[in-house]
């Protein structure tokens, strides 16, 4: 049982899915979208013809659908009515809308079915929802927002890269087919600092694990995560999360009098200048409990499935 499914692939057997069948399609529809023959056949530790009467199975059932991203043939599970039995059917997985984004999620994905037994947060809701749970707000959040017709739909966490949260850790996970460059990574760290600020404020670790199959984006990765990391010996200790916790609250119970124009709160507590200063000094309590660095720990993952940039 894998336990971050939360029994998701039962609601998976009326379409003649159970089992450890039911678990690849949970995991595959809730991380990716698609996979490739290599990883089934890996996963299930079956041979290739085996693996391709599944594959015909589902193709059959319409569930899924072959396509070729790239130079790679991929299966690509497209039947809307998986992700609704799922709870997941805005996740906006089903169609291939370009040939990095399938990569990318497909090299993550990779590194997921090799540790599955994280605590993932395969959606964008349940990424959101477990981290407004520590009182971590949205503006915090790394997002963006798609113009339509229909006005601006927020997405956050928009790459769908993989998140793992415990009681002790997050985990994130970022992904290089090939084609990155060092202002990609940053900027992808960039879009996650408010995020891994407020965590380490809680007193939570933040861990990056840099995933590629090819060996120079694998040594970029490592190189440019080993100067994010927190290698200081004698690291400030950290706040107890309660401390952080009831700073961020005051903050924001400050700045809500403020933006609010609540004259008599503002004034319940000293004054505009005084409210000012006491946001500065909780936010100096907040700075002076985290270590130095930007992550606290970072690891590098070459897949061997992909290995030599096949990908």
């Amino acid at each position: 049982m894998i336990d971050h499914l939360k029994g998701r692939e039962k609601a998976l057997e009326p379409f003649g899915l159970t089992g450890r069948r039911a678990e690849w399609i949970a995991l595959a529809s809730l991380h990716c979208g698609v996979f490739t023959r290599s990883q089934l056949s890996d996963w299930f530790g079956m041979d290739r013809f085996k693996t391709l009467r599944f594959v015909q199975f589902l193709v059959r059932r319409r569930l899924a659908a072959e396509d070729v991203v790239g130079d790679l043939k991929v299966c690509r599970i497209c039947a809307r009515g998986i992700y609704r039995a799922l709870g997941a059917e805005g996740i906006r997985l089903r169609r291939i809308t370009a040939t990095e984004v399938a990569m990318r999620r497909l090299l993550s994905f990779d590194y997921v079915i090799d540790h599955p037994d994280q605590s993932w947060l395969p959606t964008e809701d349940e990424k959101v929802a477990a981290f407004e749970a520590l009182d971590i707000g949205r503006p915090a959040m790394p997002v963006r927002v798609y113009r339509g017709a229909a006005g601006g739909a927020r997405r956050y966490f928009p790459r769908g890269m993989p998140v793992a949260l415990d009681s002790r850790r997050a985990v994130f996970v970022h992904a290089d087919p090939g084609w990155d460059t060092s202002t990609a990574l940053r900027s992808w760290r960039d879009r996650h600092l408010k995020l891994w600020e407020a965590l380490r404020e809680l007193g939570l670790s933040v861990e990056v694990v840099g995933v590629a199959c090819a060996r120079r984006p694998l040594e970029r990765a490592r190189t440019i995560l080993g100067n994010w990391t927190n290698a200081d010996a004698d690291a400030r200790p950290v706040q107890s999360p309660g401390t952080a916790v009831a700073a961020r609250r005051e903050i924001t119970r400050i700045e809500n009098a403020i933006l609010g124009m609540d004259d008599a709160a503002v004034e319940a507590m000293g004054g505009f200048q005084a409210c000012l200063q006491r946001i500065g000094e909780m936010k100096e309590l907040l700075r002076s409990g985290l270590p130095r660095g930007t992550i606290d720990g970072h690891s590098v993952w070459r897949s061997s499935r992909f290995a030599g940039g096949g990908i």
